[in-house]
Formats: C-alpha cells, structure tokens, sequence
C-alpha cells in the first residue's frame, strides 16, 4: 500500500497542472497578445494553404529564437535574399507550455522574411526571443 502511495504520489508530480504559467524570462510574452512577429508578446497568424509569411524587423545582432505552438518547418531569409538562414540550434518548448519548439538563428540588424510551412492548423503562434 505504501508503495502504491508513492507511486501515485511520483505520477501526480510528473503532471502539467497547468500551462504557459512557468515560463522563462525571455518567454515572458509567450502569455500575451500583439501585432506583428517581435519580442515582448506572441501573435496568432492565420495560415494559407499550411503556410505563414511575415516579416521581422531586428534591431540587435545576435542569437533569435522563433517560437511556434505546433509541427511547423521554419525558414529565416534576409528580405533581399532568397537563401535562408543556416539554424543554429532547437529547443523543445519549455516544459508545461504550449510552444511545441524553439528554432534560434543568428541575425544582424535589418529586416527579414519568415516563412512556416507544413502547418496543419488554420492558424499558428509564433514569438520572437532574443539573447
């Protein structure tokens, strides 16, 4: 009995009581809505035949993540360019979250194209994170 105990014990604990609640600093805005691909908050875009287009304007050089909340192939492309970005790392969303992964590029100041492809929703929220 105390082994069952322990056990239903170690289950509960494993379990997501609720999401988007402990996000890290930079995933802050994860909770909340804007206009436009940026940091500081997410948007929800809406998807034509499984695919996004937008824009991102960085001000900052360096390393810029792009969070989605589901399956989606992520290309960065500077705006006057049509080879995209090498990536340079992936995460997984953080644990008891809704972002479903993190792709990180290494961006210079100036504006670029981001496209999401293979979508299966109608739509898709995305967020920028900068280090």
């Amino acid at each position: 009995m105390i082994l069952t105990a322990l056990a239903l014990t170690m289950a509960v604990q494993g379990r997501c009581t609720a999401l988007d609640t402990r996000l890290p600093r930079p995933l802050y805005g994860w909770t909340r809505d804007g206009k436009g691909l940026d940091t500081g908050h997410a948007v929800t875009l809406p998807a034509r035949k499984g695919a996004i287009e937008t824009r991102i304007t960085i001000r900052k050089p360096g390393k810029v993540g792009i969070a989605i909340d589901q399956d989606g192939w992520i290309d960065a492309f500077p705006l006057k360019g049509s080879k995209a970005l090498d990536m340079t790392s992936e995460s997984k969303g953080p644990r008891c979250s809704t972002i479903h992964k993190i792709l990180y590029y290494r961006m210079r100041p100036g504006t670029y194209r981001v496209t999401v492809n293979r979508l299966k929703g109608a739509r898709a929220k995305l967020m920028l994170t900068h280090d």
